[in-house]
């Protein structure tokens, strides 16, 4: 029996393109003026010093934290800091109106369809809890936020590790086997089963899924059956 759903978002709710050809530009692009104006503000200036921290750098020399910030965006790095300031910087362009996220046509009536059935449903995500907020409010397909009952990042773990399913479990009250994780990154959807979840491998067009693949495997979300 499935008591909750934990779903992933490139890839699974949203496309790839989206967030490469749309987010990562607009944050690198906003990002120096982001700092200069924001920079003194306490959960900036953490986010700062933690990235100065990873990167073993003079936490007052700002010019050297934007251009390893930016660099971090280039090489697409799933660091805490840089994905926690990325979702402040695109929370300005969502509301100027500069983009509306997007997910695949599907997905918000099965998550509502989810919902009316009682299941409560969880987004574990690289991008920051904020990001992932901003994501599902300012949504092609209207304001999804409320559907959610709540958000994980990589605060709680590394997706590729079967711990962090764990921490999740652990965190909603629901019992590893009673979980369905969707993604479509094989690695992560592996940790999950480690773990104990029950796993749905989204394969989404042109790919197709395999004959023989060690998960559950669909083209879209109405194709999943809890």
């Amino acid at each position: 029996m499935i008591r909750a759903i934990l779903t992933d978002i490139e890839g699974t709710t949203s496309s790839i393109s989206f967030v490469k050809d749309v987010l990562f530009p607009y944050a690198r692009a906003h990002l120096g003026s982001f700092v200069a104006e924001h920079g003194d503000e306490p959960e900036v200036a953490r986010w700062l010093a933690a990235t100065a921290q990873e990167a073993d750098l003079d936490p007052a020399d700002r010019d050297a934290i934007v251009a390893t910030l930016r660099r971090w965006i280039d090489e697409d790095r799933k660091a805490t800091p840089l994905k926690a300031l990325q979702g402040m910087i695109w929370l300005a362009g969502y509301r100027d109106g500069a983009y509306r996220a997007h997910v695949y046509p599907e997905v918000a009536g099965r998550l509502r369809a989810w919902k009316a059935q009682g299941l409560p449903l969880y987004v574990y995500s690289s991008g920051s809890v904020a990001a992932q907020k901003l994501f599902f409010r300012y949504s092609d397909a209207g304001d999804l936020s409320a559907l959610f009952d709540g958000h994980f990042d990589t605060e709680i773990g590394g997706k590729r590790e079967a711990d962090s399913y764990a921490r999740i479990s652990a965190a909603i009250g629901v019992a590893p086997e009673e979980i369905l994780f969707l993604s479509d990154i094989v690695e992560e959807l592996d940790a999950a089963r480690r773990a104990g979840l029950q796993t749905t491998w989204l394969c989404r067009a042109p790919l197709q899924c395999p004959t023989d693949g060690a998960h559950r495997c669909v083209a879209d979300f109405d194709a999943i059956r809890v």
